[in-house]
């Protein structure tokens, strides 16, 4: 593969390499298209997160409520992350993460 380095003029638009935007469709959308299309974002990212949170605990071999106990949190927390109602955020995505990447480490340390 060959790598091809371009230099952009930004104050020569003229010379900006032509993309992939449909300008009638640009122009078109309103703010009602771009609502929608956030709110679809959100829902296929909420069911992202779900997928990961139960591909983890699967992975350990753990029910729910096992899963739960093990990292200190409600069993309902655990339902309402696979579920795709609320997204795990902070030190709970940490602990996702390490659990997906080092789960005996991980699992060794939360006991």
């Amino acid at each position: 593969m060959t790598t091809v380095r371009v230099k952009i003029d930004l104050n020569r638009p003229e010379q900006l390499p032509e993309g992939r935007v449909n300008p009638e469709m640009l122009d078109a959308t309103t703010e009602q298209d771009l609502a929608l299309q956030q709110q679809t974002d959100d829902a296929e990212a909420m069911q992202d997160a779900a997928r990961y949170a139960r591909q983890v605990r699967r992975r350990l071999g753990l029910t729910q409520a096992e899963f739960a106990r093990r990292i200190e949190v409600p069993l309902d927390t655990v339902r309402n992350w696979e579920q795709g109602k609320r997204r795990p955020t902070g030190a709970a995505k940490s602990l996702l993460k390490i659990l997906d990447k080092a789960p005996e480490s991980a699992l060794d340390a939360l006991d």
